[in-house]
């Protein structure tokens, strides 16, 4: 069996990142992107029969963007739905945080995020962290000295896509695997008036020195694996040392949900048993500006895994669950996060 740290190791890297030379400017580097393939034809790989992401459509082109944000430049993967005959407003749009050791590719191979978003008129924008990780946490470290870079720096691509291409301010959506689920979940704590919903898939929020707090109300969904062997459901209080960057400290997927809830003024949570999986819903208080609610879905019989992925994950990592597929329903959630049943 491989330790806890070698198993955070054995991501894949599917997209090898190109030398960026240097820019000028200072927070965008253009409002273009670097490259858009030639029109028609998506870069992208295309999505199996019956894989993650079950939408018919066909994504649109997809855009290699960069944008220089503290002095960094930033890139990342967008996907454009195809346009729709008469529809020419405003889209929503999805930012996807991929998780640590991986990269903006990886992920949407894993998800398909892109398919099942186009056929829902949906932006999706695959930023790419900093060393194949995020700052997850609010504590300092080698690594990471200004813990809060990435949260301006996805607030500066929000920016950037709504001016760019027309994304609409108010459906903006963000969505994570692993520490890129912490990462969503860390916006949705501290950033709950730029967003209309966020997902995170076997990520939880940090605590100890690293704490998240939610800070108001978000429409919130948490889906895990009740067999994570990498993260567990419980939580990981004490994680052990790591000599690259540090694993953070994190709270249970349930207090996770339950800080959310709090912080929106929810009340009692209900629970019910569906097939493959226990959901636990709260309704926020009338006080949260989208509605909605928080939910919590633990998958039975799941690892440190996407349900419904085709994509193998690394050894270790547990088995992927096939009673859900989590790319539609967090699409799902984010079209409509009211009650539930």
């Amino acid at each position: 069996m491989r330790s806890f740290r070698d198993r955070f190791r054995r991501w894949p890297g599917v997209l090898a990142l190109s030398v960026v030379l240097p820019l000028s400017g200072c927070a965008a580097d253009s409002d273009r992107p670097d490259a858009a393939p030639s029109s028609g034809a998506p870069s992208g790989p295309s999505a199996p029969a019956g894989g993650t992401g079950g939408g018919t459509a066909t994504p649109g082109p997809e855009v290699r963007g960069r944008l220089r944000v503290d002095g960094d430049v930033r890139r990342y993967l967008l996907h454009r739905p195809a346009p729709a005959p008469g529809a020419d407003g405003p889209r929503p749009l999805v930012v996807a945080f991929h998780g640590r050791g991986a990269d903006a590719a990886e992920l949407r191979a894993k998800t398909r995020l892109e398919r099942a978003a186009a056929a829902r008129g949906m932006l999706v924008a695959f930023p790419e962290g900093l060393g194949h990780g995020w700052g997850a946490g609010t504590r300092a470290t080698k690594q990471r000295p200004d813990p809060g870079r990435d949260v301006r720096f996805t607030e500066a691509l929000i920016a950037h896509l709504v001016r760019t291409e027309r994304a609409d301010p108010g459906r903006v959506y963000v969505a994570g695997f692993s520490n890129g689920g912490s990462m969503a979940l860390r916006m949705a704590a501290e950033r709950p008036a730029l967003l209309a919903g966020a997902a995170s898939v076997s990520g939880q929020l940090p605590t100890g020195d690293a704490a998240v707090e939610p800070t108001g109300p978000a429409p919130v969904l948490v889906v895990y694996g009740a067999d994570d062997p990498v993260r567990p459901l419980a939580g990981l209080p004490s994680p052990p040392p790591d000599p690259g960057e540090p694993v953070l400290p994190t709270r249970s997927a349930r207090d996770t949900a339950a800080a959310f809830a709090a912080a929106g003024d929810a009340g009692e949570p209900v629970t019910r048993q569906e097939k493959g999986y226990d959901r636990t819903v709260w309704r926020l208080g009338s006080g949260a500006r989208h509605g909605g609610t928080v939910r919590l879905l633990v998958v039975h019989g799941a690892g440190h895994t996407w349900p419904g992925s085709t994509v193998p994950p690394p050894e270790g990592f547990g088995p992927v669950s096939k009673a859900l597929d989590a790319t539609d329903t967090i699409l799902d959630f984010f079209t409509d996060p009211g009650p539930g049943r």
